[in-house]
C-alpha cells in the first residue's frame, strides 16, 4: 500500500470514530410541565371543536357567506328583464336570433340521407 492509500484509510476511521461519538444518549421520559389546568385545556377543545376547520379547502369547508353589494330588488328585476328577453342566453354579438338559411336541397333528400347513416348504409356521392 502506498502512503497516501494508508492515510486516507486512517483519516476515514478517525472520521467514523468522531461520528460515533457524537451519538445521542436517552435520557428517559420527561416529565410533562403545563401552565395550563386541565379544566382550561377542555374548555378550549370545545371551543376549537365548534370552530370552523382553518385548513379546510373546497368541499370540507361547509357553507360560505356571501356579501353582495346588489340589492334583492335589483337582482330580481333584472332575471325578470332577462326572461323576459328574446334570448335569456344571448350576450353581445349573438344576442339576436339566427337567421334562417335557405338551402338548396330537397327536404326529401336529406332524410333519405340521414336514414341511410342511421343504418350504416354507404351514402351516394
Amino acid at each position: 500500500m502506498t502512503a497516501s492509500k494508508l492515510l486516507s484509510a486512517i483519516s476515514l476511521a478517525l472520521l467514523a470514530a468522531a461520528g460515533a461519538a457524537h451519538a445521542e444518549s436517552y435520557d428517559g421520559v420527561h416529565q410533562l410541565t403545563s401552565a395550563t389546568s386541565r379544566a382550561a385545556v377542555s374548555s378550549q377543545a370545545v371551543v376549537a371543536a365548534h370552530s370552523a376547520d382553518p385548513y379546510a379547502e373546497g368541499a370540507n369547508q361547509g357553507p360560505v357567506q356571501l356579501v353582495s353589494s346588489t340589492s334583492r330588488a335589483a337582482v330580481r328585476a333584472e332575471a325578470v328583464a332577462a326572461a323576459h328577453s328574446d334570448n335569456p342566453y344571448a350576450e353581445g354579438v349573438t344576442s339576436r336570433v339566427a337567421p334562417v338559411l335557405a338551402s338548396g336541397i330537397d327536404r326529401s333528400t336529406v332524410r333519405a340521407a340521414a336514414r341511410a347513416a342511421a343504418r350504416g348504409d354507404a351514402l351516394p356521392l
